[in-house]
Order: C-alpha cells, then sequence, then structure tokens
C-alpha cells in the first residue's frame, strides 16, 4: 500500500479519537460559530505540525541502527494497542443542557493560540505521534521519502476532517448523542489495536 493512503488511513483513524481538541472543536464551533471553529481547527494542526518534526528527529535517530528496527516497532505498536484499549474503554459524557449564549467573539490569534496550546498540552497526543513516528519509521527502514509522505496523509486528512467536524457541528448544534460519542470510541479503539499489531508484524516480516 503507497505510503500516502497509508497515512491517510491512519489520519482517518486519529481524526475521530474523542478527547479536548475535538469536544473544544465542537463547543467553539455552536457557541461562537464556524468561523472561530477554523481558527481554532488551524492552531491544533499547527502544534500537530511541530510534534510530528521533533518525533521525525527524535525518532530517526533512534533506530538509526538496523538491530533497533524491530525493538522499534514492537514498542511503537504496543504504545498503539495500549492506547487503543484506553479509547475503547474510555467513557465520554456530553452536557447537552448547556445552551449556548451570546458572547463577544475573539479574534483569529486568540483561536489559533488556544487550538494549538490545548493539542500540544495533552501528553496523549505526544505519546501517539511519537509511538507512531517510531513504529513507523522501523517499518519504512531508510525510506525516509515514505514516512515523510505517510506524515503529509496523515496530516492533511486530520486537518481536513477537524474543519468537516466544524461545519458539521455548527450546523447539527446539540444534536450529538454521548452514546454516539460511545461509540465512535470503541471503533476507534479496534482500529488502533489493528494498527498496533499491523506495525508489530511488519517489523518481525521486514527485519526478523
Amino acid at each position: 500500500m503507497h505510503p500516502l493512503l497509508q497515512g491517510i488511513l491512519l489520519g482517518f483513524t486519529i481524526s475521530v479519537i474523542p478527547g479536548p481538541p475535538l469536544f473544544t472543536l465542537l463547543q467553539t464551533s455552536i457557541h461562537r460559530g464556524m468561523k472561530s471553529g477554523f481558527f481554532l481547527a488551524a492552531g491544533i494542526f499547527l502544534s500537530d505540525m511541530i510534534v510530528v518534526y521533533l518525533s521525525f528527529l527524535g525518532a530517526l535517530q533512534f533506530i538509526n541502527q538496523k538491530h533497533n528496527y524491530i525493538i522499534a516497532g514492537v514498542i511503537g505498536g504496543l504504545i498503539l494497542i495500549g492506547f487503543g484499549v484506553y479509547t475503547f474503554y474510555h467513557k465520554v459524557h456530553i452536557d447537552e443542557n448547556n445552551m449556548p449564549v451570546e458572547v463577544r467573539v475573539a479574534g483569529p490569534v486568540t483561536y489559533i493560540l488556544k487550538g494549538f496550546f490545548l493539542n500540544i498540552m495533552n501528553p496523549f497526543v505526544w505519546i501517539l505521534w511519537i509511538s507512531a513516528m517510531v513504529g513507523v519509521s522501523s517499518g519504512f527502514g531508510d525510506n525516509k521519502h515514505g514516512v515523510e509522505l505517510f506524515f503529509i496523509g496523515t496530516l492533511i486528512t486530520i486537518f481536513s476532517s477537524d474543519l468537516l467536524k466544524v461545519f458539521i457541528a455548527n450546523k447539527l448544534k446539540q444534536r450529538l448523542k454521548a452514546s454516539l460519542i460511545a461509540r465512535i470510541n470503541h471503533l476507534v479503539g479496534l482500529l488502533l489495536v489493528i494498527f498496533g499489531v499491523f506495525l508489530i508484524i511488519s517489523a518481525f516480516l521486514r527485519f526478523g
């Protein structure tokens, strides 16, 4: 499978993980309007790019020796599996009685910075990107271009999906149910576990 397509698949999986960025996007779009939601998504995207770049530098140094490929693949895969199990069992509650209120909408910079720091200060964001980078880098070996294409596909997919969430949330308002988020938890958890297993198996098949 082409690296770009693999990245798109991972990006789709990550984009539906419930967490602070997702719910802040929904809340901002509902309470502050679609334009504010777009700026918030831009801040999240910027922070993701920085974390991925830093992970890229660190991961490539870590697996510079070929005998580290299998270790890196196993560690990255196990972390993704653990994150998937956590996501599967994580319970999410949404306060459907919190009605929107009329407030002064802040400027674009405010929402960009809010999205940036909300995302980059979340430890799970670092765990997810570092584990994905280590696992993916071990699977592609010396093919740095493949790694770059993979994460380009991932980041573009996540950003596009965030913009779509903003648009939908602005239209649906308070119709999102906690039961629907719970089903998404289960689906995403299973997908992350499958992806983690795939990374482990691919590392052994390629370098074992």
